[in-house]
């Protein structure tokens, strides 16, 4: 099943990148408008200037100025807080700011600070020739209109290719996956090429563990989770789905393992990207839900969809005006599923797996639900086995020399009598009087 898997999922990124391909020297070489880069670096793309519905100056500039200031202070406010970290995220980071933020959400800034030199190292060494082979075959099919991966011999290419090809030596029981190629051409749309790879690695083992490998067990779990999601959420729309027989195999692999960069306009992924980091794969199943809403969710959709390629055809064909990110994101935040319904979900499909499935079995305990449960796992690898805090400075100070007993002296058959008012004031230094505190006293004792 995983290598027919793999083989859908090759089939529909070639039918997709042939179709829109736009490359080569005749086709850029012509017009201006058609030389023309929006602002995220698209030839000939629409975002050239923000959308109606996109925040005006003002806000994005206060918005840059809290993420400045959450930034500067990390630990401090991941550790206190994290909520405004979420919010703000999901209000999407400023395109200014992701190339400081990506890092820190996931955690790469942690493991490039631990792992000094080792993508310089990986980056010049010779890869597999198997691996380097299909790799260089994959490289001008990630987004060929975008004018950094234009020319083979760009930076653009040659970065993803030495990404790439670390990631193999680095886990070279995994290997390379195809989808992992859209998903580190947006990193390096953003970021250097060693904290792209690092970025890339956490999104790998501990974002998405077992997507990328070569069983890919946990993509087929989540299939199924997905279809108890829709089972629960959406009840119709899933009775259409198996009666025409669609399967969650048939759609989701292109969504989840490219994390939406091929199935949603480019800002519209910046933003879902912005909340994966944040809250961890939940987000991917809530983007998945509201595009199958969109889809099939009312009836008129669902009866012009009466066999498997129409419904398959309506699930790639949403229209554009509903997947702009100030009108798609709110609604892929207000769907119904939290953390705890998504594991106790997991728990119920692990249960349910034949035990003669092949492959190794899903391991989603190895998955960290976002931000801050990165942030606490490194905080508490770095008090076990890390840098060891320092341990303070206790100094005694010597005693000081004990003085002799006082003598009690003789008073038997003695009276004494004090003064009966006095002012308060410093005690008299005399030896005798051993009551000066008081104000007044006439003590007598036999």
């Amino acid at each position: 099943m995983a290598q027919a898997l793999g083989e859908d999922l090759v089939q529909s990124c070639e039918l997709q990148d042939d179709s829109s391909s736009l490359g080569s020297d005749s086709e850029l070489s012509g017009p201006g408008p058609y030389r023309q880069a929006d602002r995220y670096g698209f030839i000939g793309g629409s975002s050239a200037e923000p959308g109606p519905g996109h925040p005006p100056a003002d806000l994005i500039r206060q918005r840059e100025m809290k993420w400045v200031e959450m930034t500067s202070h990390w630990e401090k406010t991941m550790s206190r807080r994290y909520k405004k970290v979420k919010m703000q995220c999901r209000k999407g980071i400023p395109s200014a700011l992701r190339a400081r933020c990506w890092p820190l959400l996931c955690g790469a800034h942690v493991c490039q600070k631990n792992n000094p030199g080792t993508y310089q190292e990986l980056a010049e060494a010779p890869g597999d020739p198997q691996w380097m082979e299909t790799i260089g075959r994959d490289l001008h099919r990630q987004f060929p209109l975008h004018e950094m991966f234009v020319s083979p011999q760009g930076h653009g290419q040659q970065g993803l290719l030495q990404v790439l090809k670390a990631y193999t030596l680095y886990r070279p029981e995994q290997g390379y996956c195809q989808a992992q190629g859209p998903v580190a051409a947006v990193l390096l749309m953003h970021l250097p090429p060693e904290e792209a790879f690092w970025c890339l690695v956490q999104i790998c083992e501990v974002y998405l563990p077992g997507y990328y490998g070569p069983h890919m067990e946990a993509v087929r779990l989540d299939a199924e989770v997905f279809m108890a999601l829709l089972r629960r959420l959406l009840p119709r729309v899933h009775k259409h789905l198996q009666q025409v027989g669609v399967g969650p195999l048939l759609y989701l692999p292109e969504w989840f393992l490219c994390l939406f960069a091929r199935s949603l306009p480019f800002p519209t992924v910046l933003r879902v990207w912005d909340a994966f980091l944040s809250e961890g794969v939940k987000v991917l199943f809530r983007v998945g839900l509201t595009l199958v809403r969109l889809a099939l969710g009312t009836t008129e959709q669902r009866l012009a969809c009466s066999g498997l390629l129409e419904t398959l055809g309506a699930l790639r064909a949403i229209p554009p005006t509903q997947l702009q990110e100030e009108v798609f994101m709110p609604q892929v935040h207000s769907v119904a599923l939290s953390e705890h319904d998504l594991q106790r979900e997991i728990k119920a499909q692990l249960a349910q797996l034949p035990a003669t499935a092949s492959g190794p079995p899903p391991r989603p305990q190895a998955r960290l639900p976002g931000a801050q449960a990165i942030f606490e796992a490194q905080q508490l690898a770095v008090t076990r086995g890390g840098t060891r805090p320092e341990v303070p400075r206790i100094v005694v100070q010597p005693p000081e020399e004990p003085r002799p007993p006082r003598r009690k002296p003789q008073t038997r058959g003695k009276t004494f009598h004090g003064l009966l008012t006095r002012p308060r004031g410093p005690p008299i230094e005399s030896p005798s009087r051993s009551h000066r505190g008081s104000t007044s006293f006439l003590d007598t004792r036999f």
